[in-house]
């Protein structure tokens, strides 16, 4: 299982974007993520459910693998 930052920096480099440009796509301000790509879910801030659902679509990644990526089930995260 890879983490959020993991799964979100691999992401982003494959499709060529940087925080600013997700930023764009998804409508979560660039301050965020770069926090979450840096620290992940776990860091001093905490992605919700909407904005990791925002970055699956944006990435075309999987919810689920997002959700796992970052240690919570579906409707568990605070």
């Amino acid at each position: 299982m890879a983490d959020l930052s993991q799964l979100l920096q691999q992401s982003m480099r494959r499709r060529h974007l940087t925080a600013q440009a997700l930023a764009e796509r998804t409508g979560i301000r660039t301050p965020r993520i770069r926090v979450f790509a840096q620290d992940g879910a776990h860091g001093p801030v905490h992605p919700t459910e909407a904005e990791l659902a925002e970055l699956a679509v944006a990435l075309v990644l999987p919810l689920p693998d997002v959700l796992d990526a970052a240690g919570t089930a579906a409707g568990a995260l605070s």
